[in-house]
């Protein structure tokens, strides 16, 4: 099954999820280290980290919902896109609750409870994660159709 929203001849959704994901895991790397030196320039960078990684995962979702749609009723695929997209929300919500409870502190610093929200939210991004790797992985869910290991480029005209 093809993506349905794709930029020259790849899916973006796999594209986008890099951002939402790499900036909410140093969010929370830059927290341990915050709580390991104490020093606040890591809480500030972390907030922003956060809030960033919220806007990334709101696009990269939009791409998702596309793609998920596409994907037949009933299907495997579908219940798993559903865990997966659905899991992802969550994670979003955990990391905008935990982005809430910092923005009115000093130099962002989080408590236990912001710090408790952020790490829930990164556990559960690795299990989402996980769910998009078995639906690209295993059920082929945005794959070309034509997919080999010496199938044409992508930006080639000729469709596999």
């Amino acid at each position: 099954m093809q993506s349905r929203a794709k930029a020259m001849g790849h899916a973006i959704h796999p594209m986008l999820i890099v951002f939402p994901l790499g900036l909410l895991a140093t969010a929370v790397i830059f927290d341990i280290v915050y709580l390991i030196t104490d020093r606040s320039g890591f809480t500030v960078a972390s907030g922003y980290m956060i809030g960033a990684g919220i806007v990334g995962g709101l696009v990269a979702a939009l791409f998702g919902f596309l793609d998920w749609r596409a994907t037949p009723a009933g299907s495997r695929a579908r219940r798993i896109g559903m865990l997966h997209g659905g899991g992802n929300v969550v994670v979003l919500v955990l990391f905008a609750i935990s982005w809430l409870l910092r923005r009115g502190a000093v130099d962002w610093q989080p408590g236990a409870l912001a710090l408790v929200f952020s790490f829930v939210g990164v556990a559960l991004a690795g299990v989402t994660g996980w769910l998009g790797g078995e639906l690209v992985e295993r059920l082929g869910v945005g794959v070309d159709d034509g997919a080999h290991v010496n199938a044409p480029s992508s930006l080639a005209h000729k469709h596999v």
